[in-house]
C-alpha cells in the first residue's frame, strides 16, 4: 500500500480527551474515530490490526474444536423473558421496539439465543460435546464509557458457548478453552495470567479472568511471579486429551493469582516474599461454567445413553477483540508510539523514501516494494514528499516492526538502512540483502 493513497489521518497533537496511552496513540495514529460517547469507527489502519487479532482468535477457537456461526445483533425480548434475565439485566441493555411494537434488544451477550438454537436442533447426547462461537458487535450502555475502545458501549466480542451432557464433560470443554486462551494471548504477544473470578450463585471454581500486566491497568492484581515464565501449550496440544488438558489447567491454577475483587491477603502473604507480584492488570478474556442455568428454564435437554432426558451443562467464553487492541498497545509502546508484535502489526514493513522524486531513490523503493509484495509481505510504502523527520515520526507512531530507509547517499552505494522498531537497532546493508532478509 502506498501511503500517498492510504487513508490514515495522523494527529500531530495529543487529543485532550484521551486519558490513557492506548487511547491517545490510537487516535493519533488514525486507527479510530469517536462517533458518539463510547462508539467508534475503526479506520483502515485500526481495522487491519483488528482483523489480524480476530484471525488469531478464530484460528485457536477452531483448533480447540469450536465451530463458528453468526447470530444477529438484535434479539427478541421473548428469549430473555424466558430465561428470566430481561428485567434483571439493568439499564446497560438497550431496549427497543420494532414497527409491530414487539420488544427487542441490542444483544449485550448471547446465552439465550445460542440456547434457543441448540434446543431446536440437538436432541441426542451423540451430538455432544458442542461448542459454538461467533465474533460480533455487541452493545452495553455503560454508565461511564472511557479509555477509547478499552471500555466502549459498542464493542466486538468473541463469545463461545459449550454444551455437554455432564459436569465432567463440561469441565473438559472448559479446559479446552482455558488452553486455547493461553495460546491465543501468547500469539498476540501478551502474557495473560488466568485468575480465579467470582462464580456468583453457581459456586465452584470454574470461572477465570485472563489478565495481562500493564502499568496503566484498570485494577490491582496479585500473583506468584512464576506465572511470567510458565510455558505456553504448544501448537501440537491434543484438545481431545482429558488428562493432558487437566494437567495444563492444574499447572496454571497451582499458584496464587487473584484480582482485587477475589484477593485473599492471608493467602497472598503465604507466598514467599521474593515470589510475590503485585501490579496493575487489564482483563482480556473471561471463561465461565454455569451448568444448567439457561438450559433448565429454556428446556435445552437431550436424550442420554440411559434413554432419559437431561438438561445440558453449559459454559461461556469471551474475548473482546476491540479491547485487546488497546491492551496490546498498553503493554507494548514507547515515547514515540506503538510497537506492534509482528503477529498483529498492520504492515510487516514500511519502506521509507527519503527523497521522493529522486530517480535513484524512487527506483530503489519501487524495487523493494515490488519484491516484498510479490513475496506476500504486507508493505507500506511511504512515497510522500514529507520531510524526513515527519516520515520517521509517522513510521514510529504506527509501530510497524521494521523500516527500510532509502536515502540518496546510501542508495548511491547500493545500500539501504533497516531499522528494528522495537529495539531501535539500525543496520546498513545492500539492497539485495535487505530484500532477502524479509523474503527468506
Amino acid at each position: 500500500m502506498r501511503l500517498s493513497r492510504f487513508f490514515m489521518p495522523i494527529l500531530k497533537e495529543n487529543p485532550k480527551e484521551a486519558e490513557i496511552v492506548s487511547h491517545r496513540l490510537m487516535l493519533r495514529a488514525g486507527m479510530i474515530r469517536q462517533q458518539s460517547q463510547g462508539i467508534y469507527s475503526w479506520l483502515p489502519l485500526g481495522k487491519k490490526v483488528l482483523d489480524k487479532v480476530n484471525n488469531i482468535i478464530r484460528d485457536e477457537q477452531n483448533r480447540a474444536g469450536a465451530i463458528e456461526l453468526s447470530m444477529p445483533t438484535l434479539q427478541s425480548a421473548d428469549l430473555w423473558q424466558e430465561s428470566g434475565r430481561y428485567d434483571a439485566y439493568g439499564k446497560e441493555m438497550l431496549r427497543i421496539k420494532d414497527r409491530q411494537d414487539r420488544p427487542m434488544l441490542y444483544g449485550p451477550t448471547n446465552e439465550e439465543m445460542v440456547t434457543d438454537i441448540f434446543r431446536s436442533s440437538v436432541k441426542s447426547y451423540k451430538d455432544l460435546p458442542l461448542n459454538l462461537y461467533h465474533i460480533q458487535l455487541k452493545f452495553r450502555d455503560e454508565i461511564r464509557p472511557r479509555f477509547g475502545t478499552m471500555r466502549s458501549r459498542e464493542f466486538m466480542m468473541k463469545d463461545a458457548y459449550s454444551f455437554d451432557l455432564t459436569r465432567e464433560g463440561a469441565e473438559h470443554s472448559y479446559n479446552k478453552m482455558f488452553a486455547a486462551y493461553l495460546r491465543t494471548f501468547d500469539r498476540l504477544g501478551l502474557r495473560a495470567i488466568p485468575m480465579r473470578a467470582d462464580t456468583g450463585p453457581i459456586g465452584g471454581n470454574l470461572s477465570h479472568e485472563f489478565i495481562i500486566l500493564a502499568d496503566t491497568g484498570e485494577s490491582e492484581v496479585f500473583c506468584h511471579k512464576d506465572f511470567v515464565g510458565f510455558d505456553i501449550p504448544g501448537e501440537n496440544t491434543d484438545f481431545d486429551s482429558v488428562e493432558g488438558l487437566k494437567a495444563i489447567f492444574d499447572k496454571w491454577t497451582s499458584l496464587y493469582a487473584a484480582t482485587s475483587e477475589m484477593h485473599d491477603e492471608a493467602a497472598f502473604n503465604a507466598v514467599p516474599e521474593g515470589e510475590r507480584l503485585s501490579a496493575r492488570g487489564i482483563e482480556v478474556g473471561h471463561i465461565f461454567y454455569f451448568g444448567t442455568k439457561y438450559s433448565e428454564p429454556m428446556g435445552a435437554k437431550v436424550q442420554g445413553p440411559d434413554g432419559k432426558e437431561h438438561f445440558v451443562h453449559m459454559g461461556s467464553y469471551g474475548i473482546g477483540p476491540t479491547r485487546l487492541v488497546p491492551a496490546i498497545i498498553e503493554a507494548s509502546h514507547d515515547d514515540n508510539g506503538i510497537i506492534w508484535p509482528a503477529s498483529v502489526a498492520p504492515f510487516d514493513v514500511v519502506v521509507i523514501n527519503m527523497k521522493a522524486g529522486d530517480q535513484a531513490c524512487d527506483d530503489t523503493c519501487e524495487l523493494i516494494y515490488a519484491a516484498l509484495s510479490k513475496a506476500g509481505k504486507d508493505v507500506l510504502y511511504d512515497d510522500t514528499d514529507d520531510r524526513a523527520g515527519t516520515k520517521f515520526a509517522t513510521a514510529d507512531l504506527i509501530g510497524v516492526p521494521f523500516q527500510i530507509i532509502a536515502g540518496p547517499r546510501a542508495v548511491a552505494n547500493g545500500e539501504v538502512e533497516v531499522k528494528d522498531r522495537k529495539t531501535g537497532a539500525r543496520e546498513t546493508m545492500t539492497i539485495e540483502a535487505a530484500i532477502n532478509r524479509f523474503v527468506a
